[in-house]
């Protein structure tokens, strides 16, 4: 067994997984707020590469003033989103908002392959070195950023979630829209701050995504690969989304090292994750830290 090679790519698993888990933890922000899946979340990840890119490669500025600039513009597109599009939705059907997000992630599909192609754009250098060497791995410069920004990331959820007046308001919402309101609580304000919140988490995720790779509509899958990390976790739970994501991103390394040393199939890192999911389904349907819903019949 190449052992060196194994630790090399769960090191990597665990640290890609940490960034699934945040992206994760926007899916959990928008459904327990608005008991909405946002299906475009992987357009939200393309959108905020492309534009970093853009303003890095194109305006020419420095990565470390370009990559505020573009998660300032996130927020604002996510709270655009939220008003023009779906504000108009509330209490209408649940499946008619989720087909509205499926529209806005088709849309944004062909707005951006319009306005930026279809070929891979790669970042100018913004690490003076594009790996450093960790305990004798090989590690990307971007995921080690990515991975104190996930940390950071976490920290902030739950201060934010535990003591801030804000975050107090949006779990009461989670909880329960009409008694929040009946307390003075802005419904609409919660909404569209959990999607600005997501918009800003997703660009972070794609702009590391789009420094190790570059920048194409490949970039959208992160958000289908963090799917299963949130069904694992549990649509509901914060801390299950993370957890969900590292468990999915451990998952893929180990598959790769497997598929390549033994199986030869190719492709088990992209589907071992929908395999988990599936199992999750048929074992947990709520996952692992998600919360069964009791109705009276």
């Amino acid at each position: 067994m190449n052992t060196s090679l194994l630790l090399q790519l769960v090191v990597n698993g665990l640290i890609v997984g940490a960034l699934y888990g945040v992206v994760a933890m926007c899916f959990v922000l928008i459904y327990k707020a608005s008991q909405v899946v946002n299906f475009a979340q992987g357009e939200f990840v393309l959108i905020g590469a492309w534009v970093c890119w853009w303003l890095v490669a194109e305006f020419k500025l420095p990565f470390w003033v370009g990559f505020p600039v573009c998660l300032v513009f996130m927020a604002a597109l996510g709270v655009i989103v939220q008003v023009v599009v779906l504000r108009p939705l509330i209490g209408e059907p649940v499946i008619s908002v989720v087909m509205v997000t499926i529209g806005l992630s088709i849309f944004f599909q062909a707005l951006l392959k319009w306005v930026f192609g279809v070929f891979t754009q790669p970042f100018p250098q913004v690490f003076s070195t594009s790996t450093v060497t960790v305990l004798g791995l090989n590690v990307e410069t971007a995921y080690l950023m990515s991975l104190g920004l996930s940390i950071v990331i976490m920290i902030g959820f739950a201060y934010f979630f535990k003591y801030s007046k804000m975050g107090l308001a949006m779990r009461a919402t989670a909880f329960d829209q009409q008694v929040a309101q009946s307390l003075g609580v802005s419904v609409k304000r919660v909404f569209a701050l959990s999607w600005a919140i997501s918009a800003v988490v997703s660009a972070l995720a794609g702009v590391v995504v789009g420094l190790v790779s570059g920048v194409s509509a490949s970039v959208a899958t992160v958000g289908v690969k963090v799917f299963p990390a949130v069904i694992v976790g549990g649509l509901e739970s914060i801390v299950g989304a993370m957890l969900g994501g590292l468990i999915i991103g451990l998952l893929e390394g180990l598959a790769q090292f497997f598929d390549a040393e033994y199986l030869g199939f190719g492709n088990l890192i992209t589907i071992a994750p929908f395999y988990a999911m599936l199992i999750i389904l048929l074992i947990k349907p709520y996952g692992l830290f998600g919360t069964k819903n009791i109705e009276r019949v």
